[in-house]
């Protein structure tokens, strides 16, 4: 009996050395090319430290303390790579004389990294004071955070509405947007009066920002602690301006890059991507969800041939605020067509058109390459308070790239040599099951 033990796990210790053979060997890239130094992630909070700031409303206590203590909770969770800055509006000035107030916003931590018992007694310090100057707070907080390849962060915290425009807080913001220094502003109202709430719309609006009405403590720490989080997932290229096309014979024609534009509620916008035989296009789209949406909404991304008939979609969809929308394809010549579906690019309610300025310019030749329409979609809708234009934030992302196999199926390592290797393995190991229980079973009447 021994003996036969013996024989079968060494049956079973030869068929595992077989499968082992048969595996595909493992391999390592021992040549890694050095990435660049990326620059760290910048973000400033932007406190507004004015008189009503003492209101005692957000559970029992005043919204500076309830502040302060998530400064205190944010400063202590800063990721070490983060560079972080604080700067205050109506913090110092008590009196009435406007012009004066109105110039009240001082930065009391610099950008770069954090010494938290410096931040945290600087924090602690803080008094409701004054007027509420937030235009030129923005204005100042970008010029702290400086320019640079990667996007900059603003977080605003705010109870009020600017008291001393101009400049006006949202011509401020789309200022800034207009210069191109990739900034984004974050709005966060510690209120929930709808002045309030129009005028920190506008301003996130008009940089691709968020804004969220917050009414706890818990909920102020861990909106804060995600934006300063968010600040990391930054990219080293910054978007080039571009206006889609509400048909795919009048869109612009793009090369691989990083794109923005605004899209309007339940509207379509059409690109052009020139591909050439043995390469791929890889696509992805985001929008950003600026503003209080209904529920159920979605966005679509798709790419066409230029007579409407379908290629491959992505799409992505949601049933309650959030703040991004995210979806993505790939697609060459030698991936069939998914479905031959109409041609359902006619716009609704489409305000841009493509110009002479559109972006990456390409001479299309017909006989090396297709000629691919991207249409991204949308099936956004809002309350009748909530205002349509400007559109909402699409960052476009194109790449043409060598061709990879297709994905329609799972890739098996060698393919069927390994597959051969599985079959083989499978069956000896079914024999040698079925032997030693016919064994056993034997052994049993005797």
């Amino acid at each position: 009996m021994i003996t036969r033990r013996r024989s079968a796990a060494g049956l079973l210790s030869m068929l595992a050395a077989l499968m082992m053979l048969g595996a595909p060997p493992a391999s390592a890239d021992e040549t890694t090319a050095q990435e660049p130094a990326k620059e760290p992630p910048k973000v400033e909070l932007v406190l507004d430290v004015s008189g009503s700031m003492r209101a005692a409303d957000i559970g029992g206590r005043s919204r500076i303390s309830v502040a302060q203590q998530s400064f205190n909770e944010v400063v202590d969770a800063l990721p070490e790579e983060t560079q972080l800055g604080i700067r205050v509006l109506g913090a110092t000035y008590p009196g009435n004389d406007k012009a004066r107030g109105c110039k009240d916003t001082q930065q009391i931590v610099p950008v770069g990294h954090v010494d938290r018992v410096e931040a945290k007694t600087a924090i602690a310090t803080l008094r409701p004071t004054g007027f509420t100057p937030v235009g030129l707070a923005l204005r100042e907080a970008a010029k702290d955070l400086g320019t640079g390849e990667t996007t900059r962060r603003i977080v605003l915290i705010t109870d009020g509405e600017d008291t001393c425009a101009p400049p006006d807080p949202c011509e401020v913001a789309r200022e800034l947007a207009a210069q191109g220094t990739h900034l984004v502003v974050d709005t966060l109202g510690l209120t929930l009066d709808d002045k309030v709430r129009r005028q920190l719309t506008c301003i996130a609006a008009a940089t691709g920002g968020t804004y969220t009405a917050v009414q706890s403590g818990d909920e102020l720490t861990g909106r804060i602690k995600q934006l300063v989080d968010r600040a990391g997932d930054t990219y080293d290229q910054t978007p080039q301006q571009v206006s889609g096309a509400d048909e795919c014979a009048t869109a612009p024609l793009l090369s691989p890059g990083v794109y923005a534009d605004r899209e309007q509620f339940e509207e379509h916008r059409s690109y052009r991507v020139p591909v050439a035989p043995g390469q791929e296009l890889r696509a992805s789209v985001s929008v950003a969800l600026d503003r209080t949406l209904n529920k159920d909404y979605g966005v679509l991304l798709r790419a066409i041939t230029t007579d409407g008939r379908e290629l491959v979609r992505g799409t992505d969809a949601g049933s309650g605020r959030t703040d991004v929308l995210s979806t993505g394809l790939r697609w060459s010549p030698e991936i069939p067509a998914t479905t031959d579906s109409a041609d359902l690019t006619n716009p609704t309610d489409s305000t841009d058109s493509t110009d002479s300025t559109d972006p990456a310019p390409q001479t299309e030749d017909p006989a090396t390459q297709d000629t691919v329409c991207l249409v991204v979609s949308n099936s956004f809708s809002a309350p009748a308070s909530v205002q349509r234009t400007p559109g909402l934030p699409v960052e476009l992302t194109v790449d043409v790239v060598a061709a990879s196999p297709s994905p329609s199926g799972p890739d098996l390592g060698r393919g069927w040599v390994l597959l051969a290797v599985l079959g083989l393995a499978g069956l000896l190991t079914g024999l040698i099951t079925g032997w030693l229980n016919r064994w056993r079973i034997v052994r049993r009447e005797n």
